[in-house]
This record gives C-alpha cells, structure tokens and sequence, in this order.
C-alpha cells in the first residue's frame, strides 16, 4: 500500500489524502455530534428546570409560611414565558396541592392532589422535576414542574439532520471541486522540476521556467528566474532608500508612527522607542493598542476610524501610552491616511509628550476626586469610572469585575487605640493595595474601612484568584501602634461587569450584597455574585419576611406565649414563666420564631420586637386582675441588637413608670453570645437596670467561648444551661458533666441555674438529684397564650403534690 501510494503522482497523492482523512473525520464526527446532541440536550434541560424549581422555593418559603396562594402564584408565574412548561405546582408539608398554573387547560397535566415520593425523571418525551421547599433544614413542601420537551426533541433532531447533511454535501462538493485544483496545484510543480532538471544536465542557464500562476510557485518562478540579475540591483536601492529614511524618519524629533488600519506596527522611528523606555525591535509585528492605556482604548479606535473614513483630514486625539517601565507617557496624536499606488494604506502617527502640561492640569482637579486620607480616588470617582466601564463593556464585548472590599475587625484598632491609630492603618492599607492590584486596575476608598477595585479586561476566575491573593496578604499584615500589635482581615464581593450589565447602581447593589454574604459566612474571604445564588434567594425570601414584619409591627399581628418555669426545690414558689413572641398570620394560624426572627435579626428590626413585646407584656400585666398578685418572676428576651441600644434602658423605665409594674418580678434574659459580643454595654445595661430592682439571666450558657471567664464579669442572677446538654444527658456521659459543672460553678457563684429542653420525668429527676434549681421544657409546660397560664399552674400544682 505504502509503495503503491510512493509511486502516485503527486496531484493524486493530494486527493487520496483529502479523501482518507475527510471520510474518517466525516464519519467520527457524524456519530460524536448524534449522541452529544442527545446527551447535552437532556442534562441542560433537567439542570435547568432544577436550578429554576430550587430557585422558586425558597421564594415561596414565606408564602407556605402564610398560606398566601396570591404570593405563590406570583413566584410561579415567571414559568409562564417558558416554553415547553405545561404546569407548575407547589405542595404543602403534607404532600397536599397548594397552588398550580398552567400553558393548557388539558387534563392530562393537571397536578395531583398530593404527591407521594415522586423525584426528578424523564418518562419519555416529558420531564418531570421535583424539588423540595427547606427552611431551617426542615421540609416544607415541594414544587413540582411538568415540561413537555418533544418539540425540543424534534428540533434538536432536525438541526442534527441538518447538520449532517450538509457535511456530507460540502464533503461531496469539495471532491469534486478539488480534483481539478490539485492538478492546477501540481502542474506549477511539475513545470519547474522538469526545468530545473534540464538545467543541471545541460548546464544552459539561459533556459528559464514558464510562470503559470501568480501565486507562491508564481513568486518561486520569478525569483529562481531573476535571482542572480536582481540581488545586486535591489540591494543597493534598498541601501539608499534606507539611508533616506533614517534621515527623515528616525531622526525626527517628534514620535512616529507607521501603522495598519486595524493598528498593526509597521515601523517606528528611534525618539518613539527611546521615549517609551523600549527597543524598536519590541515593536516590530506587535499592535500599538497594546501600548495604548485600556481606559484610552476606545479614544484610540475612534482616532484609527476617523482616518480612514476621512482621509483628507488630519485627526487629533489625547491618550496615555504605556512605557516598557510601566511610566504612563500623555500624547498628543495626530494622524492621517497615506495612501499609494498599491493601495497598501497605513496610517502616520506624529505623537508629541504632553505629559507635564497633562499632569498639571491634573493637579488642579486631584482635590475633588481623591480621599484627603489615603490619596486613592473618592467614591464619585469610582462611580464615574463603573460607568466607563459599563460603556466599554457594552460597545467593546470586554468583561471587567468590581471588587467590593470591606475590612474586618477594623472597629477594634479604632476603639481600642482611638482614630489617630485607624487613619494610619487605613493608609497603611491603601498603600498595600496599590501594590497588589495590576498597574492598569482602578482603586478607590468608597468610606470608612471600605474599598473598591475595578479590574480590568479580566474575569471573574481571574479575578477571583486575584482576591484571594489581596485576601491572603491583609490577612498576614499586622499593624503596629505604640506597643500592641493588630491583625485585620478583609471581606471581599466581586461582579462581573458585561454586555450584559444594567447600570453602576445595580453593580455597586450585587458587589455589596456579595460583599455582605462574604462577611455572612464567616467573614475573611471572598464571595461571587451569581443571579441564581441559593444564598442570596435565600436574603430576597428573608426580605419578603422584612415586610410582613413591619406590617405585623403596625397592624399589632403578633401575640404573647408564655412557657413555665418551675422550681425543683420549693414547691410553694409562685407563677415563673418566660415570656415568647408568635406572629398570627391574615389566616389566624400561629407562625413560630424561627421562621422570621432570623430576618428580624439580620435586618435590624429585633430591637423593635423587643419594645413591642416589654410593651404589650407591661400592659397585659397592668390590665389582668390578679395575675401579679400570683406572680414570682416574668423572664423577657432582649436580642444583642438591644443591649447596644443606647436608647433601650430610657425606654424600658418609661414602661414601668407607666404601668407600675414591680421592677423586681422582671427578669431580662440576654444570650451568652449577644453578652459577650457588646461585654462593655451589656454590663452598663445590666447594671443600670439592676439598680432599679430587675433580674437578669443568661441564656444558652455553655454554648459559647470562655464562659466560665467572662461569667465572673457579667452580673447575672440566673445560667439557662444550653438545652443542647441538657436533652441528652441521660445517654451522653459528656452532656451530663457539663450540666453538672455548669450547675456547680454558678451555685458557687451565687446564681440560680435553670435547665432548658427537660422533656421527661428522667431527665426532670436527675436534674433534681443535682441541685439544679429551675426547670423549663415540654415536661412541665409547653408555650401557651398568656391568659392560659393561671389555669396550668394550677393543674401542674396539683400534680407536682
């Protein structure tokens, strides 16, 4: 086969190749296409319709919640567009249909009325896709979603089929067209080796080859025909016409430029390369917009156009250059088309340095888009340079990212050696990070500890690796004043600026909110923005909270419980109980706290519920006959958000005055964790409060760090041991330790204990056997409506006896 193919001429040694390695790449790629097309079309498609059902339920986590139909079919309506999705569904907890929308009245897609164990599948032309509804790790409900993909099918088929064919049509048609082509490719080829051949054996070199073709084996023709005739001639022309140009060109004082249309290099003269700090040879095949400044990009391509579309003129532009130092070099450019005989245009670049004239008219403008402090841009700065880019994004198909930084624990230098020693830090900072960015990115002090960074021409993986790096460096920096050393860390949120951007606010809007899930989760790392982002869905169903909220606050939706505590040791004690907050929905049903005391938290509205709930509970008590006659001790949650409201302490003594309830049967309950968090206003707090005669207890002690150390400072009169020891002490020997030196350490110390989750009469008598004082749980009273709460005491009284 081998000696057969040696022997071929050579035009058909081009064909049988062309042929072999087309039909083997014609079939491969016929089969690949078929099953990718196939396999590709199906994942998309369930990935997609997943993505999207995940996306509806946690919007509709609030409307489960509810039961608000109205809500629910609003996040359902966005399938409506969609084609393919015949009916979209969401169940309840039960299993049970909530609400559906449809395309089509037909019964074959009607929802079941409830759905049992059903996940996400193909069953033949449809696609059915379930995803469940989580809040707080629990189940509740599901969104179910027919979609009919035939007619996707049919089109991914038919545009397959189509592609086929016409593979194998242009295959034919190339065979056919190439036959001839090669023989004109080979006859060239022939033509010369036969005269070359001649040639050696007659030694006649007056003999010359036949130029067939203008091509490269024409260009070959003429110069083994002209070459001994021509080398002496054009060597010298090229010697004067060099010696000529070096005159008038390299000498020049001004920088010149000889450039393509499109920007390409073809010659610059000796003053341009000695003022950009470079060789003239770094310029030779290279493209003058890779020395033009990427925020002067877009000034350049206009120069570039104007020149050609208006010839006859003579056009000016102002952009930076970039030096081989990385100096920024301001010219003045002028350019103009040359045109020839040939038609082989270019375009003359006369460039002068206006550097100095440049920065001094920069100078006068630097005050009013600068910090005073670091000497980065101010926020009105950055504004305008999002802006620009945006613009660039949008005309250039380029893609930036803004990098949104916010400093960790920034707030401790500050209160702990004043603001002298937080001003230096943040220059300090600012220098650092004018080191880590690239020399073309843009840098700005938005405010405070915070900090923006456009990068430029890059992506979001590149960026990315980038904030990582900035992450890492901050992260190891330590900043000394005086005697104490700091350590700081940064949170940083970065999006993608496209084609596809809106404007500066929403971009700013998604690198603050990327920035703000950054700091959510831990703090000290780096967080992208993603439209469909669980975690921030997950914000926008806690917004949806936010204003239901606000409503409850005005329209006074929400309602008291009360749970008992009950004493372990003295069995004639009055009524103890821990006052709770319920939201009753439009419906009447009861919302726990879980489900909206997380956006209460995040969103700043825990100090209001605090003062609705110490209001609503003064006046209850004020108005209930009999009740505080019976009364021992109310305990009141108060959030963190509370104890660094300097506003609280005046508004709690305002209600009692109004209501003359007995200061010493309130007891204020605060979490270890919000204690510890504000330890210098939660012990003012405590204390101011103290004074007038209220208790304080702190609650879920155990769970946080250092507890025994930071007890000795808080002055509390009851520990709520954390619940998480308490249920499982009978099974877990570790559990059972810690409730006992919990118990011990504050008997010790003077204060009363209570044991939290006490859910059954074992764990009530251990707990009893310990010399715990106080108990609360299922077992000896569940959260009740307040006016319940008379009734129960009376019942478990009985019992107790």
């Amino acid at each position: 086969m081998i000696k057969f193919f040696k022997n071929l001429p050579i035009h058909r040694k081009l064909f049988l190749a062309l042929f072999v390695s087309s039909s083997i790449s014609l079939f491969f790629a016929g089969i690949f296409l078929v099953f990718l097309q196939i396999a590709e079309f199906q994942k998309s498609t369930k990935e997609d319709f997943s993505a999207l059902a995940t996306l509806i339920g946690n919007r509709s986590t609030a409307a489960l919640m509810f039961q608000d139909k109205e809500m629910a079919e609003e996040n359902l309506a966005v399938l409506k567009a969609m084609p393919g999705v015949e009916r979209a569904c969401i169940y309840d907890l039960a299993g049970v249909l909530f609400v559906q929308q449809g395309n089509t009245d037909s019964s074959q897609w009607q929802c079941p009325e409830a759905l049992q164990n059903q996940g996400t599948r193909y069953e033949g032309n449809y696609l059915y896709v379930v995803s469940p509804i989580m809040v707080d790790g629990e189940k509740q409900g599901a969104v179910y979603i027919f979609v009919d993909v035939k007619a996707d099918y049919v089109r991914e088929f038919q545009y397959t089929a189509i592609l086929l064919f016409v593979l194998v049509t242009v295959s034919v048609l190339s065979f056919f067209v190439s036959a001839p082509l090669l023989r004109l490719v080979a006859k060239p080829i022939n033509q010369l080796a036969n005269t070359v051949k001649t040639i050696s054996e007659t030694k006649d070199y007056s003999l010359r080859a036949e130029k067939m073709f203008n091509d490269e084996l024409g260009v070959l023709v003429d110069v083994f025909n002209g070459l001994i005739i021509t080398v002496e001639s054009q060597n010298s022309a090229l010697t004067r016409a060099k010696d000529r140009y070096q005159a008038l060109y390299n000498d020049n004082p001004s920088m010149l430029f000889n450039v393509s249309e499109k920007g390409r290099i073809y010659s610059i003269n000796i003053t341009a390369a000695a003022q950009l700090n470079l060789d003239v040879d770094d310029f030779q095949g290279n493209n003058i917009l890779n020395f033009i400044h990427s925020q002067d990009l877009q000034s350049m391509h206009k120069l570039l156009a104007n020149c050609h579309q208006q010839p006859w003129l003579t056009h000016k532009q102002e952009v930076r250059m970039v030096c081989g130092d990385d100096r920024i070099l301001w010219v003045r450019m002028s350019g103009r088309l040359l045109d020839n005989d040939q038609n082989d245009n270019s375009i003359l670049l006369v460039c002068e340095d206006v550097t100095e004239a440049r920065h001094l008219g920069e100078k006068v403008a630097y005050q009013a888009s600068h910090d005073a402090l670091t000497g980065l841009a101010n926020r009105s700065a950055f504004d305008s340079y999002i802006l620009k880019a945006v613009e660039s994004a949008l005309h250039e198909q380029t893609e930036h990212v803004l990098c949104y930084l916010d400093l960790d624990q920034f707030k401790i230098v500050n209160d702990t050696c004043g603001h002298f020693a937080g001003d230096e830090l943040l220059r300090q900072l600012s220098d650092l990070l004018k080191k880590l960015v690239r020399h073309n990115d843009f840098i700005a002090r938005l405010g405070g500890d915070e900090f923006g960074i456009l990068m430029y021409d890059c992506t979001l993986s590149q960026a990315y690796v980038g904030c990582e790096h900035i992450r890492d460096v901050i992260r190891d920096f330590r900043f000394a004043w005086e005697d104490r050393s700091f350590a700081v860390g940064v949170s940083i949120g970065i999006t993608s600026i496209n084609a596809h951007s809106r404007n500066a606010a929403t971009i700013l809007k998604e690198a603050d909110a990327a920035c703000y899930a950054a700091k959510d989760k831990g703090r000290n790392r780096v967080h992208v923005f993603r439209p469909d982002d669980e975690e921030l869905a997950l914000r926008h169903g806690e917004m949806q909270w936010v204003t239901k909220l606000q409503q409850g606050l005005e329209q006074n939706s929400f309602c008291l419980y009360g749970q008992r505590i009950v004493s372990l040791n003295k069995k004639d004690e009055g009524l103890h109980f821990e006052t709770l907050i319920r939201y009753r929905n439009h419906l009447g049903a009861i919302v726990p706290p879980g489900a909206f005391l997380p956006a209460a938290e995040r969103y700043n509205l825990a100090s209001e519920l605090d003062r609705w709930v110490i209001a609503q509970l003064f006046s209850w008590l004020a108005n209930t006959p009999g009740f505080l006659e019976k009364l021992s001790l109310c305990t009141i949650n108060l959030s963190g958000l509370s104890l660094c409201d300097e506003t609280m302490f005046s508004y709690i003594s305002s209600q009692f005055r109004r209501w003359h309830i007995p200061t010493h049967k309130i007891c204020f309950e605060i979490t270890e964790t919000a204690a510890i968090a504000n330890l210098s206003h939660a012990t003012r707090f405590i204390n101011q409060l103290r004074d007038q005669g209220c208790l304080f207890s702190l609650d879920d002690f155990g769970s946080g760090l250092s507890s025994f150390a930071y007890l000795k400072n808080l002055p509390v009169d009851f520990l709520k041991i954390d619940g998480l020891f308490v249920k499982d002490m009978l099974v877990d020997e570790v559990d059972m330790a810690m409730v006992k030196s919990i118990n011990e350490i504050g008997q010790i110390m003077g204060k009363k204990t209570v044991a939290e989750f006490v859910e059954n009469e074992a764990i009530l008598r251990l707990l009893t056997d310990m010399g715990v004082d106080y108990a609360q749980g299922y077992c000896v009273g569940k959260p009740i409506p307040l006016d319940l709460l008379l009734s129960e005491n009376n019942t478990f009284s009985t019992s107790m006896q």
